[in-house]
């Protein structure tokens, strides 16, 4: 009888242990295993936009560095961190800004103290007219090697830096601005549905895991639920720490390292209230309709005034880098093609009380269109009503057909005039 109950107490353990691997395996087989590919520059413009962070700048030089370029004048110093967090390598930043000659920036690519064996920094002055003088704008960034356990991989952060005698940036008189644009790109499926994704170190840290125990980890998945082509903030980025919802089922992710790329995306014990992306504004289909007055007092029915027209919405703001880098490009567009029908439509994101700055900024660059500003900021009413979560953003619609022809992607740089005039083109037709 013994033999019998100890016969019987040890198939009970075999069939639990059975049971747990079981269990273990069905767990396991329910995660999708996810691996994107590296892109070590071009990232921010895929993901649609960027947080851009804040390196401090000093005129004392940093213990870190041992051999400075040759020549400096009026050089200020930085050191940012960019790696693993349990090992992240310094890298040195310094920025010569002489009086009434070019700027010129170094970074210590391979994070060894020494400026002078790096690939040459990308740095680019671009003038821009404020309150009656003209300050320099500079853009541009390094490739910075990092490495990650016995694999090195090169991150390309993108830099900017205003003009330090611009009055209105006295708060960044000492800051140098950069971003990541670098990330993960591929396919992931969830519910069936195959879907573009994008991992983006979005405070450039260089350790995709993100940072614990804060509000938001820093690192986003970027999901294009909607199949539009592009990654809106809400409902398609979730932060890689916590637990999100895509048609209706909660996920989670696991196994993601430093270095991201490779990771599982599995079910979650729990339950979390879904977002669902804004409206689909792609190329053919309608803009949401409106109607506001603008800083002028005039009632503008968008897109229902615009019969005839070629009509771009630009969201912007006063303090937006990006936005106004790619200012004089917008107005030589707008002189240029407003009499042949191409107008625009300028939806403010500057803050509270900014009235008067506004109207000042638009004069002094010549703004000839209209602008709507409500004081609300990121919270700007059209803003939330059209998802717009980064600017600068625009979408080109005809007048007559009432439908979207264009997207910021063809709409900035180079691309915005041969736009115009294809779209035009159809417009007389």
């Amino acid at each position: 009888m013994k033999k019998l109950m100890l016969q019987a107490k040890f198939g009970a353990e075999l069939m639990t242990a059975a049971t747990a691997t079981l269990m273990l395996w069905a767990s396991a087989a329910s995660a999708q295993e996810v691996n994107l590919t590296f892109e070590s520059s071009g990232a921010s413009r895929k993901l649609g936009g960027y947080m851009p962070q804040r390196l401090q700048l000093s005129a004392t030089q940093p213990e870190g560095l041992k051999k400075a370029p040759a020549g400096l004048t009026a050089p200020l110093y930085g050191q940012l961190k960019l790696g693993p967090a349990e090992s992240p390598m310094t890298v040195l930043v310094v920025l010569d800004e002489p009086d009434q000659k070019d700027a010129r920036l170094w970074v210590d690519a391979n994070g060894n103290g020494d400026l002078t064996d790096d690939p040459p920094a990308e740095w680019q002055g671009r003038a821009n007219p404020a309150g009656g003088k003209e300050f320099k704008t500079y853009s541009g960034g390094a490739t910075v090697k990092v490495a990650y356990g016995p694999e090195t991989r090169e991150l390309h952060l993108a830099m900017y830096r205003f003009d330090k005698n611009d009055p209105s940036r006295a708060q960044l008189k000492n800051v140098l601005l950069y971003y990541r644009d670098y990330g993960f790109a591929g396919e992931l499926k969830l519910g069936g549905k195959t879907c573009k994704a994008m991992l983006s170190d979005d405070m450039a840290t260089g350790d995709f895991r993100g940072k614990s125990g804060e509000a938001r980890s820093g690192v986003s998945l970027l999901v294009d639920v909607n199949g539009n082509g592009q990654f809106d903030r809400k409902g398609e980025s979730f932060d890689v720490r916590k637990p999100f919802n895509i048609g209706g089922t909660t996920y989670e992710l696991k196994g993601l390292g430093a270095s991201g790329g490779s990771f599982q995306i599995a079910k979650s014990d729990q339950t979390v209230e879904e977002v669902t992306p804004p409206p689909t504004l792609a190329v053919g289909e309608k803009p949401i309709s409106f109607e506001r007055k603008t800083t002028e007092g005039k009632a503008v029915q968008y897109p229902g005034d615009y019969k005839g027209k070629l009509i771009m919405l630009d969201f912007w703001a006063t303090w937006c880098g990006p936005c106004r880098a790619e200012l004089p490009n917008l107005v030589t567009m707008f002189e240029k093609y407003r009499s042949q029908g191409f107008e625009v439509l300028g939806i403010s994101f500057d803050q509270a009380n900014a009235e008067e700055k506004l109207a000042k900024f638009a004069k002094e660059n010549k703004m000839g269109w209209p602008q709507i500003y409500d004081g609300k900021g990121w919270q700007a009413e059209l803003g939330q009503m059209y998802g717009v979560d980064s600017i600068p953003r625009c979408l080109l619609v005809n007048g007559d057909t009432g439908l979207i022809v264009a997207t910021t992607e063809n709409l900035r740089g180079d691309k915005l005039e041969p736009t115009l005039k294809r779209e035009l083109a159809k417009l007389k037709k």
